[in-house]
């Protein structure tokens, strides 16, 4: 059969798979999203044959790479492949679409399936995801959700996505919430170049004639950055404000940071990080408030103290229009009360059109 590839992936809907064969800790990293990870070589495999290569020499190293490969490929299909049917359609990339892919390409070509490799590989495809980042966000109109911390705009942006808004939820795909205790304890944030592979994903979905609702950010979101086109189009754009009561914060972000309320040890590590800012004496009195377990008394004095003198800063200095914005007063930010805000939210941009 003869061999095929393809230079883009503008048609990859006529593939039924797409399989990064690179090795678990390159696919880790980044990969194309919706790719599943089959490697013909594993990470110590990859760093073995590069050891050879050095060491001794290019035929040494080849002689051993064929042999994991072809072994790879081997148990890939007789573990993985063989329920595939005849007509499975797979499109196959690794680094550069050189040998890795190019040789599960040649045997499943053989078996008979219609394999495809990704012409330039993961390399292109990079190259590809940068060069569309730095043009893409200026093809959208953006309205960003703006208010001091606990105001529930992430919980916001979720219901305007169920009621059919197009939101890039940026905390969301860089799984964090954005502030110094906004790590999850229990997982880890992705790699930057694949926050910038979901956000431009993300984009390429939407339809540049319709609003695209997004979360006021600062460049970072926990330890990755937002890309820099991006940043400067939130920046320019559009605020409405959520102005939350401080009674109605504090019952939300008690019970958003559950995670941290039931990991007390994981939130004083946090807590280190504002020393600087705050004093040694400022955190051993929330270190008391943590031991005691007060927590209404704790989320007040980080608010009043740290945040919302952070927030109203960073949104001066970053918003032009942000005093001049229009605001939602909100008492209640149960699931009810963040439904009716969203709804408000639509309502208002239903009337500006």
């Amino acid at each position: 059969m003869k061999s095929a590839s393809i230079s883009t992936l503008n048609d990859d809907s006529s593939f039924d798979e797409i399989i990064d064969v690179r090795t678990p800790a390159e696919y880790l990293l980044d990969h194309i999203p919706g790719a599943v990870n089959f490697p013909v070589l594993s990470n110590e495999e990859r760093v073995i044959v590069g050891t050879k290569y050095v060491q001794e020499s290019s035929f040494e190293a080849k002689k051993l790479g064929a042999t994991l490969i072809a072994r790879n490929i081997a148990h890939h299909i007789e573990s993985e492949f063989a329920t595939r049917p005849k007509n499975w359609r797979p499109l196959i990339y690794c680094w550069r679409g050189g040998k890795r892919s190019s040789s599960m390409g040649h045997i499943l070509r053989q078996i008979g399936w219609d394999a495809h490799v990704l012409e330039g590989g993961y390399k292109t495809y990079r190259a590809q995801v940068v060069q569309s980042l730095s043009e893409i966000p200026n093809q959208f109109q953006f309205r960003v959700i703006t208010g001091r911390t606990g105001s529930a705009k992430s919980r916001v942006l979720e219901e305007l996505t169920a009621m059919g808004c197009q939101v890039l939820h940026l905390e969301e795909l860089a799984n964090h919430k954005g502030s110094v205790l906004g790590a999850s304890p229990d997982s880890h944030q992705p790699s930057q170049k694949y926050l910038e592979t979901l956000i431009n994903a993300k984009l390429k979905k939407f339809d540049p004639n319709q609003i695209v609702f997004i979360e006021a950010e600062s460049k970072k979101v926990g330890r990755l950055h937002v890309p820099d086109t991006l940043m400067e189009r939130i920046r320019s754009s559009p605020c409405i404000q959520i102005e939350a009561s401080i009674e109605a914060r504090l019952a939300f972000l008690e019970e958003d940071y559950q995670c941290l309320i039931e990991q007390p040890s994981f939130l004083l590590e946090k807590l280190q990080h504002l020393k600087a800012l705050v004093g040694q004496e400022q955190l051993n009195r929330w270190y008391t408030y943590i031991e005691n377990q007060d927590w209404p008394v704790l989320i007040r004095s980080l608010l009043e103290l740290h945040y919302d003198r952070l927030y109203d800063r960073s949104q001066l200095r970053n918003f032009e229009d942000y005093e001049k914005a229009p605001k939602i007063l909100a008492d209640n930010l149960s699931k009810a009360g963040i439904q009716k805000i969203a709804g408000q939210i639509i309502q208002m941009m239903n009337q500006s059109k």
